[in-house]
């Protein structure tokens, strides 16, 4: 159903999304530093959770469009591409600096984990994202489509899971080497929207 390179792909992009600070890792961040770890890994697993359900809302409907018109579905692609290539010159043109962590007030792990969920359902940047970049790797021609995007969100939404779970755990240490290696902070944002645009160029100009 997927080639290794396709999948390779996937995963590189995903990975290279968790590395800019959005609202996702800033609730982690916060939570973490204000309740400790245990809560911060419930929030991600919240968060992950809220990924999950994007993943079923992209399988369904994006299934139906397909179902309906290959030239909708091709023309969703289309307009995921120019969204991708959007998202890449703002990575790229954006200033990088030191977010800062909203002040959040005092919850348990449980809930912690109930208020991620809808905060991630109803984030309409990740609904856009999903619409926008799972079209990009899903082909018809190798299979049921419905299937290929449900691997594909719940490849999104391990990784999710592993790379909250592991900024809780080690938040403490990752800040110490983010503050000594900072051309980190300064390149990241060119090198992941580099990758962005060319994904959307290569969407963009591909045989359809």
């Amino acid at each position: 159903m997927f080639d290794l390179s396709s999948l390779s792909t996937f995963v590189v992009i995903v990975l290279g999304l968790f590395l800019i600070p959005g609202p996702a890792v800033l609730l982690v961040l916060s939570r973490t530093a204000q309740a400790g770890r245990k809560t911060g890994v419930m929030t991600g697993l919240g968060i992950a959770t809220g990924d999950f359900v994007h993943t079923v809302f992209a399988a369904v409907g994006l299934s139906a469009v397909l179902m309906t018109s290959a030239l909708a579905f091709n023309a969703v692609k289309f307009i995921g591409a120019a969204y991708l290539i959007y998202l890449g010159v703002r990575a790229i043109l954006e200033k990088q600096g030191d977010p800062s962590l909203p002040k959040l007030p005092a919850v348990t792990p449980a809930k912690a984990f109930l208020q991620a969920v809808p905060a991630e359902v109803l984030n309409p940047k990740t609904a856009l994202f999903f619409l926008a970049f799972m079209p990009q790797f899903v082909h018809p021609e190798r299979g049921s489509v419905f299937l290929q995007f449900t691997v594909l969100g719940l490849i999104f939404v391990v990784l999710s899971s592993l790379y909250t779970t592991l900024l809780a755990l080690s938040i403490r240490p990752l800040g110490r080497v983010v503050k000594r290696l900072s051309w980190i902070s300064r390149w990241q944002g060119k090198i992941v929207g580099s990758i962005f645009i060319s994904l959307g160029l290569k969407v963009a100009t591909q045989h359809r």
